[in-house]
């Protein structure tokens, strides 16, 4: 008798929204389901176009989102924010 296939599959991993301060003091805002890796992808040029021509200088934050819907709704409004809101919404996920 063959063997029994598992068909659950596992659950994916949630999505976070992640800002990183950049060269020139630009907040760059992205989603992934891996900060640390997505971190390193843009320390090393091989992240977004944006964070090859300014590198990032530091992670200001992440926030775990749910699912990539959700995470890309979020990038986009904040990436609509002037940079002010930026470093308050920085900020009130910092004290959470």
């Amino acid at each position: 008798m063959p063997p029994v296939l598992d068909t659950e599959m596992p659950a994916p991993a949630p999505y976070s929204l992640y800002l990183l301060l950049c060269k020139g003091g630009v907040i760059y805002a992205g989603i992934t389901n891996d900060v640390p890796r997505r971190y390193q992808q843009h320390c090393d040029g091989k992240g977004a176009r944006f964070t090859r021509s300014r590198p990032p200088q530091k992670l200001l934050c992440h926030s775990a989102v749910g699912d990539r819907s959700a995470a890309l709704k979020l990038e986009y409004q904040v990436k609509q924010l002037p940079r002010a809101k930026k470093v308050a919404f920085v900020q009130s996920l910092s004290k959470t």
